[in-house]
């Protein structure tokens, strides 16, 4: 059954709860940010964006009022980790997605809802006036399908959004991070505190420090925008490169007449971006050489509104109509037109209209006059533009090319449908299209014989080579203007400009850096435009180059080498030296510089390790470049190869041989120098030498039993290398070679098993000539040769097996002497076919955590019997790394293991696979990381019998106060006094879940409320008191003869305590409290039992873990009222009767095992006559006047009650009843235990 609905704190939301008590540390959903209604422009895409709370995570759903979220293309659901965010994005919004959208946050305990609308705007051209002309109603379609494309979005190099990054604010961090998709917020920062250590080093090359960096801001006048720094190079002579969006681009110095200038006061730089246009928006940044310096951004949104076509000229026939229309990058809807300084309003002669989007605006001169001639300009507040109207008069020559409105035609006939032609075709009056082919605006209302047919191109021109801009008019009688960056082209150095008919050049025949810049051709009111790009890659001497490649660079070891490179280029240029197409980093002996017309390689105190290929890369700006050679260092040989190798040995002569050396230096070896020195000796004596292409030499110089060293160097044009030098040869009688070791089982099947094994440490005093195996059945002795001859290699394929037999195998080696002695036995394989791996492990599943390790455990493969199973490997990884490393170094036979070693808090992945013969099976990872830290415990006090809620101190006395407690992890601990940090005499301490407080020499002023409060590593904190008293209660009969108490809940539940009540009552008769109720975990109570006429008070008590709450008391007792009846009384007759008898126990006493703190009831029935005398003993002891004992007599119904026993109170209690007849006695026992719970 749910329980109440809570409410929510934001509006707009409902919350409906599924269960009436929902466990502690949970929560029903509810929404953090709800989804907003929007407004938007139709073809727009809709995005609503909510963010939800509760425990456990909710799930969002989303759902639409009229129809059905059913398009994965129309609507994408997303979640977003970096803001939490669950957003509904509707694509190209139409008008039949105008609805109410529902979103939903559901748990296992409820769920929270609210609702967002979406509104849609139907984009259209407003048509205000009526009487426009036919051709003015077509204009406004045309211009209504002509509406520019959006820009298309830059793509932005990733390392520029680094250095970006590296030079922001941190309050920008996490916009540029949603900006460029950066998710991995933790990985930045860490990789920004790598790259400001390397930036700094490189920085420190050029600059003394680097100060006062401020990122680019729009100025005052919202025309230009800047952005400084101060900075003190080492030396002033640094080049400075200004790039945007990773492309250097030129700057000027202290002019406002170019695009991107420079002003230096002192150490202060300030960059100055003149003419704001949204193309300007990009990453800047500024390098000295090759080093980054400062990064910056200039955001397109920041970029006041502007002109994506400005106004253009406009001509038009006396009595004709005069349209001026422009396009701007981002809406205006206050924009204002002037004429003379005067502000045009819309009227009879003038027509003022603006697209519904506010980016196109239009002005019409109605019935021009040579009076309404001048400049018209249209101001948008921050920027405005101009442009010239002129009007001419008459001729009688010309009116049959006038139309109707007196604008320029080409004929009448042109386009009589009605339909816009292309300007200068006829049938708008001259209006014509919005834009020439090359994209730019025609100028409405422009001379319609006009137009381009081609317009003009970016072009990457080669410095030094011609460039070439181009474009065509379809007159080719029209001459036009040559424009660059924004100037006029008059006697620019090595520009031409040629016209051929109607096609228009300006050629460049050697194009240099100042020729780089924006181009612009202009004729009758209409222009196109185009840049030129200076390419100036590195260049180097074909001759140096194609000399490199033919003669390699040699140089004799120990000498010193240098190679230099020169080359031409824009600057910077980076040189880079590889060798062998590693990158070369200078050290103590390799040093590379670089200059502005060469580069550089020294090598010091060269060696053969130097030799190889070497290749220097060029790269700027403009391309790259590459120079490669190859460097010989010669040098005496190296060593012969070794060991020297005993070819034979007899008492009449020693053979041997040994390898060439393994670098001869660099030249043939010419020959082999070889000596023997007799061992016992210390003399050498020269035996002779070989040729170069000889590696065997036989001496019978030598006696017999005697030893020898011999001693072999290489000989080349360079010097002789050291001695390669043998162990002893003794000329003896011929020695047969020792056992090799144990052969090894490389692999097996049914039909052949593959064997190798090591040569013998002792090979007699002749060299091995071969090897023989032998086989032999498990059990058996009888070993048989697997081959007739002898095997020269030390490995071998053994056939002819029985497939399922168990073998075992031995070698032998073999030299001039015989057969030696056989190895050991191999191990036993079976000639069987391999085994398949190992299933997966099943239910792998983590059993404890603590902070260095975690245990893990795992049931066996289901196929064990088929493919048995000899261990277990178990592997981890860390949350970070992608490398898995293996836990154990041998398998492991148990299901079980513990992973130790683990950091602390860390998130590792585990998992386990099975081995056995055939190898390693899959393995079976856990489903989640899993954090090296115990299990979480949450805070809670482990009350004992000694803990007590209330004491009593004498004076002088030491307060020590023991609190016992559970929590995972550690939580800090804090003790509060009256709520209020403890004073400084007190001090605590904590260990092994127990904290201590301790107050020496307790005084007056240590009375007080002391509280222990238990703060999680999450901030949450759990405060432990005896709680607050419960509010007021009130009195209500809803039974007759009962009565419901109704209370206010104690300010400690309010704050999350878990705590519960009892009810105590007191009638005016006895005077005694006694307990009602108990355990009750709501505020109200039905108490029945009344005697009537009896006033009866009550009082309510918190308890918790820590004890109880002071009581909260009724003020006005509790009666029942009940009518009295008439009673008649009725003599009865009878006899008279003796009812004297001595005291008699109708119900003894009965044995009692009281919990610790709780009341003990005791009671038994007596009678006799006269009434006896009762008394209570307690181990012999009197305690019927005991103040902490009450008793009572009620017509023979004797009762005791003990409140809130103590160990002490146990023992054997005996009530006694005395009358003049006689006495009796009942005795029973009472026991205390340890309380229930904690």
């Amino acid at each position: 059954m749910a329980g109440d609905n809570p409410g929510s704190a934001v509006p707009g939301v409902t919350i409906t709860q599924f269960v009436e008590n929902i466990p502690k540390g949970c929560s029903t959903p509810d929404f953090v940010r709800k989804p907003i209604t929007l407004t938007l422009q139709e073809g727009k895409n809709a995005i609503f964006r909510a963010v939800v709370k509760g425990e456990p995570k909710p799930e969002v759903l989303w759902k639409r009022n009229k129809k059905e979220i059913v398009d994965p293309q129309k609507y994408q659901i997303s979640f977003s980790p970096g803001t939490d965010e669950f957003i509904l994005q509707i694509n190209k919004i139409t008008a039949d997605d105008a609805d109410l959208y529902q979103c939903t946050a559901v748990n296992e305990y409820g769920e929270a809802t609210c609702a967002a609308g979406l509104k849609i705007i139907q984009g259209r051209l407003v048509n205000q006036a009526t009487d426009l002309k036919k051709e003015i109603q077509e204009f406004r379609k045309i211009l209504k399908k002509t509406t520019p494309a959006p820009t298309p979005k830059k793509e932005v190099d990733m390392e520029q959004v680094w250095q970006l990054l590296l030079n922001a604010d941190r309050k920008d961090y996490e916009k540029i991070c949603m900006k460029y998709g950066i998710v991995d917020f933790r990985g930045m920062l860490r990789r920004l505190q790598e790259m400001k250590k390397e930036s700094e080093d490189k920085q420190a090359q050029y600059v003394y420090n680097l100060t006062n960096l401020r990122h680019v801001r729009i100025n005052e006048d919202k025309r230009s925008a800047s952005f400084n720094l101060e900075m003190e190079l080492k030396n002033p002579e640094s080049r400075l490169y200004l790039y945007k969006d990773g492309r250097m681009i030129n700057f000027g110095f202290d002019s406002d007449n170019v695009k991107h200038c420079l002003r230096q006061v002192g150490k202060k730089y300030n960059f100055i971006i003149n003419d704001l246009q949204p193309e300007d928006a990009g990453v800047y940044q500024i390098k000295i050489e090759d080093v980054d310096i400062f990064s910056t951004e200039l955001e397109a949104e920041s970029i006041p509104v502007s002109f994506r076509y400005p106004l253009g000229e406009v001509r038009c026939h006396e009595q004709g109509n005069a349209v001026f229309q422009c396009t701007l990058f981002d809406p205006n809807f206050n924009a204002v037109w002037i004429h003379k300084d005067r502000q045009l309003e819309p009227s009879d002669k003038y027509e003022i209209s603006v697209s519904n989007d506010g980016l196109s605006h239009r002005l019409v001169v109605r019935n021009a006059q040579p009076s309404d001639k001048g400049t018209y300009t249209i101001d948008l507040g921050t920027r405005s533009s101009s442009a010239w109207l002129e009007v001419e008069r008459d001729k009688d020559d010309d009116l049959s090319s006038l139309g109707k409105d007196g604008q320029y035609r080409s004929g009448q006939d042109a386009n009589r449908d009605g339909m816009a032609g292309s300007v200068g075709t006829g049938g708008l009056g001259g209006v014509g299209e919005l834009y020439g082919k090359d994209g730019m605006a025609a100028g409405v209302g422009v001379e319609p014989h006009c137009r381009f047919n081609q317009g003009l191109f970016d072009v990457h021109a080669l410095k030094g080579k011609s460039a070439i801009l181009s474009c065509s008019l379809n007159n080719d009688l029209v001459e036009g203007i040559w424009f660059k960056d924004g100037f006029k082209i008059t006697d620019l150095d090595g520009i031409s400009v040629e016209k051929e008919g109607p096609v228009h050049r300006l050629v460049i025949d050697n194009v240099q850096d100042s020729h780089a810049g924006k181009y612009k051709f202009e004729a009758k009111g209409i222009c196109t435009e185009a840049s030129i790009f200076v390419k100036d890659p590195p260049n180097l001497d074909s001759a140096l180059l194609e000399k490199l490649k033919k003669e390699p660079i040699v140089v004799k070891a120990g000498k010193n080498a240098m190679v230099k490179i020169p080359f031409e280029g824009r600057k910077p240029i980076r040189a880079t030296w590889l060798k062998d197409d590693g990158e070369l980093q200078d050290d103590a002996r390799i040093n590379t510089d670089c200059s502005d017309s060469f580069t550089r390689l020294s090598l010091s105190s060269t060696s053969r390790k130097d030799c190889g290929d070497y290749k220097v890369k060029l790269k700027n700006e403009s391309g790259t470049a590459e120079a490669a050679f190859k460097l010989i260092v010669i040098d005496k040989p190296q060593p012969p190869m070794g060991p020297v190798e005993v070819v034979d040995s007899s008492t009449s002569g020693i053979t041997i041989r040994w390898k060439p050396p393994k670098d001869d230096g660099g030249k043939p070896v010419q020959s082999y120098i070889i000596e023997r020195q007799q061992v016992g000796r210390k003399t050498w004596v020269t035996l002779g030498e070989t040729s170069g292409s000889s590696t065997v030499f036989t001496t019978n110089k030598v006696e017999h039993d005697k030893s020898y060293y011999f001693k072999i160097r290489a000989v080349n044009a360079e010097g002789t290398s050291e001695a390669l030098e043998s162990d002893a040869v003794m000329a003896a009688t011929k020695v047969f070679p020792g056992p090799p070791a144990p052969p090894k089982i490389v692999s097996a099947s049914k039909e052949v098993i593959s064997l190798s094994w090591a040569a013998p440490h002792k090979t007699g005093n002749s060299r091995i000539l071969g090897y023989r195996v032998e086989k032999c059945k498990k059990g058996s002795n009888s070993w048989t040769p697997v081959t007739d001859v002898p095997i020269t290699e030390r490995k071998y394929k053994v056939t002819d097996l029985k497939e399922g037999l168990l073998y075992e195998f031995r070698v032998a080696a073999i030299n001039s002497a015989g057969v030696g002695e056989a190895s050991a036995p191999s191990e036993a394989v079976f000639a069987r076919d391999p085994m398949k791996p190992p299933d997966i492990v099943r239910d792998l599943k983590v059993v404890s955590t603590d902070y260095g390790s975690i245990s893990l455990s795992w049931m066996k493969p289901e196929s064990e019997e088929d493919r048995p199973v000899k261990g277990y490997i178990i592997e981890m990884r860390h949350c970070d790394i992608l490398k898995w490393t293996q836990c154990n170094t041998l398998p492991i036979a148990a299901t079980s293991y513990i992973v130790r070693g683990l950091k602390a808090r860390e998130m590792y992945f585990l998992r386990v696979r099975a081995m056995n013969d055939g190898g390693l099976g899959n393995p079976v990872e856990l489903d989640t990381c899993i954090k090296a830290a115990p299990p979480t415990v949450y805070p809670k006090v482990l009350v004992k019998d000694n803990v007590k809620s209330f004491m009593v101190v004498k004076a002088g006395n030491t307060i020590r106060v023991h609190i016992p407690f559970q929590a995972s992890p550690t939580p800090e601990v804090h003790w509060l006094k009256n709520g209020l940090p403890l004073p400084a005499k007190a001090t605590t301490t904590t260990r092994e879940c127990l904290s201590q407080l301790i107050i020496p020499r307790a005084e007056f002023t240590d009375s007080g409320h002391y509280a222990i409060v238990l703060q999680t590593e999450s901030g949450q904190k759990e405060t432990f008191n005896v709680p607050e008293s419960p509010g007021p209660i009130q009195l209500v009969e809803k039974v007759p003869d009962t009565v419901t108490l109704i209370w206010e809940p104690s300010p400690s539940e309010m704050r999350g305590s878990t705590l519960n009540y009892m009810v105590m009552r007191r009638d005016s008769y006895k005077g005694s409290w006694e307990v009602v109720a108990d355990l009750i975990y709501t505020n109200k109570c039905t108490v029945a039992n009344f005697m009537p006429g009896r006033e009866y008070f009550f009082r309510v008590l918190a308890k918790n873990c820590m004890g109880i709450s002071e009581p909260s008391e009724t003020v006005q007792p509790w009666i029942i009222y009940r009518k009295k009846g008439k009673y008649e009384v009725r003599i009865p007759k009878f006899k008279g009767i003796d009812h004297s008898q001595p005291p008699r126990f109708l119900v003894a006493l009965k044995p009692h095992v009281v919990t610790l703190g709780f009341d003990c009831h005791m009671s038994c029935a007596v009678t006799g006559y006269p009434a006896p005398q009762v008394t209570w003993y307690k181990d012999g002891k009197n305690i019927s006047h005991d103040p902490t004992f009450f008793c009572k007599n009620d017509f023979g119904i004797c009762s005791l009650v003990i409140l809130g026993v103590t160990e002490s109170d146990g023992g054997e209690y005996m009530v006694k009843a005395v009358n003049e007849l006689g006495q009796a006695a009942s005795k029973a026992v009472v026991t205390i235990k340890g309380k229930a719970f904690p």
